[in-house]
């Protein structure tokens, strides 16, 4: 479930248009106002303010966003903006094709997502970039990670939750087979198997393979695979057993230590506010003994704190 909190009774998104045109005149922004509108409302609304500002005062928004806001909370709000397809589609083009390149947030974002989300990636990918995906990762990726995010990306999987479970069985020996039991690793069947095998599946498989040879698949993985291919399995079984979970982790790495992962906050609570965070919230919670909420609140401060913290359902205007 989603951790957006919008307002019973809205302005309309004309209204909200001028209120945000108010915040960005004069000497300064007014981001608590940007903040207090844009971080409360969904990516319907945020698509109809944005179609009324352009007709109101002939200018993108989001140009006039970029050019009033800064650091962590214009990377943010730029991000929050589009619509969650449209998001990915920006990730994993800056990812691929940025002044650096980020293999592991395009390999996370890719791998994470659902077949009918991967399909919708694709085309806003190509209609947005006039490139397609397929070819910024045969650019930029090498190898098995090459191969597995290709097939990844480009198979229709199932998506339902009913599994046959011979053939669980049958994918539990042939991981066991082309991993633990060989000597070197068949990376062939994991691409295969991974790519093809619906969230339902690929659960089932790791439940099967723990019960039949008495070691988690994830283990497995970690010791037969290494680098961004072995980060692309293990994203890929953990959001089929519990994306919330996986997501917490992710959150929580993201955080400790010295220093904050700003990046890698900013993607994951801008993109999953409008699907899953309340799960992601709840898991964060079980794991670490501490709210989600007050350790980003700890790891940040000033308006960008504000931000997220308001995505996460902290606040309400």
């Amino acid at each position: 479930m989603a951790s957006l909190s919008v307002p019973p009774v809205l302005t309309s998104p004309r209204d909200d248009a001028m209120h945000l045109y108010r915040a960005f005149k004069g000497f300064g922004c007014d981001t608590a106002a940007v903040i207090n509108i844009l971080a409360h409302r969904d990516a319907t609304q945020r698509a109809l303010i944005a179609q009324e500002y352009r007709t109101i005062y002939s200018e993108d928004i989001n140009d006039r966003l970029a050019s009033e806001l800064s650091g962590d909370v214009k990377r943010a709000v730029l991000l929050w903006m589009p619509d969650p397809a449209a998001k990915d589609a920006t990730i994993v083009r800056k990812a691929l094709t940025g002044d650096v390149i980020d293999l592991k947030a395009a390999t996370e974002v890719i791998c994470s997502r659902t077949s009918p989300q991967l399909q919708l990636l694709k085309q806003i990918y190509h209609a947005r970039f006039h490139a397609h995906v397929e070819h910024d990762i045969e650019y930029q990726a090498t190898g098995d990670l090459q191969k597995l995010l290709l097939a990844y990306v480009s198979t229709v999987r199932y998506d339902g939750p009913e599994v046959d479970r011979a053939r669980v069985e049958h994918d539990a020996k042939s991981l066991f087979k082309a991993g633990e039991k060989k000597l070197g690793t068949d990376e062939k069947t994991f691409i295969r198997i991974f790519a093809e095998s619906s969230r339902a599946h690929l659960a089932a498989v790791a439940s099967a393979y723990h019960s039949m040879y008495g070691n988690s698949l994830k283990k497995a993985i970690k010791s037969e695979t290494s680098g961004n291919f072995e980060f692309a399995l293990l994203t890929i079984l953990q959001c089929a057993e519990n994306p919330g979970k996986y997501f917490a982790k992710v959150l929580h790495e993201a955080m400790k230590g010295m220093g904050t992962d700003d990046s890698t906050l900013i993607r994951v609570i801008v993109t999953r506010a409008e699907m899953d965070m309340l799960y992601i919230k709840a898991e964060y919670e079980k794991k670490y003994g501490k709210s989600l909420n007050d350790a980003v609140h700890s790891e940040t401060s000033s308006h960008y704190r504000t931000f997220l913290l308001s995505l996460l359902g902290a606040t309400r205007r």
